[in-house]
């Protein structure tokens, strides 16, 4: 696995999601890129019962590119804690339920076509929750790297390619905070969190 960077693209007025897709998909064929199946990323959150004190949410991954493995990140409040285990995990969760809730209406998802090109890999995700439209996810990964300081420029002339303007001028913010450290797929499911916790709190909808 090499370097992955999140990028929210906008939903023109009086365009749907799938109008979006359908837009970016055909500037990455254009491209010269290949669809390689689909992709799923989705994150269900549970919420500690009172009696626990300090309320804790954990957030429960899962990312079709890594599909043995369960990602859950602890927020205390003050700090995340991460663990990455096997899909007994999920076992687990149901077992601990008289100490954590499932907020099962913020479950959330993004799923949608997976292309190659060279040695970039990009998604174009529908994001979910409660089967409403949130937005659009874009996802790029850059294989040959596993360091962000030293390819965060390819990667932001790349997307710029074909998203245009809207492209951040800035790395993301987890990102920032491992610019030179080797990237994981843990740094992927947190930047992931960060946009799924940005959407759960937008209350107008679009239908896709």
């Amino acid at each position: 696995m090499g370097v992955t960077v999140l990028q929210q693209y906008p939903v023109p007025e009086n365009k749907t999601g799938t109008y979006v897709i359908e837009l970016l998909t055909k500037r990455i064929l254009a491209l010269g890129a290949s669809q390689q199946g689909q992709f799923l990323v989705d994150c269900e959150s549970y919420l500690s019962h009172p009696q626990m004190g300090t309320t804790k949410t954990v957030h429960i991954f899962h990312n079709s590119e890594q599909p043995a493995s369960v990602f859950s990140i602890l927020d205390t409040g003050s700090k995340n804690i991460h663990v990455i285990a096997d899909g007994l995990f999920d076992l687990l969760m149901m077992k601990l339920s008289q100490h954590y809730t499932s907020k099962k209406q913020t479950k959330i998802e993004s799923k949608g076509p997976r292309f190659e090109l060279g040695d970039f890999c990009i998604k174009l995700g529908s994001v979910t929750m409660n089967q409403s439209f949130k937005g659009i996810l874009v996802e790029v990964e850059y294989r040959p790297c596993v360091t962000p300081n030293a390819v965060w420029g390819l990667l932001r002339e790349f997307l710029q390619g074909f998203l245009g303007p809207s492209v951040l001028v800035q790395a993301p913010q987890h990102l920032v905070t491992r610019m030179n450290e080797i990237y994981t797929p843990i740094d992927t499911i947190y930047q992931y969190l960060e946009h799924f916790s940005a959407y759960r709190k937008i209350t107008g909808m679009r239908t896709a």
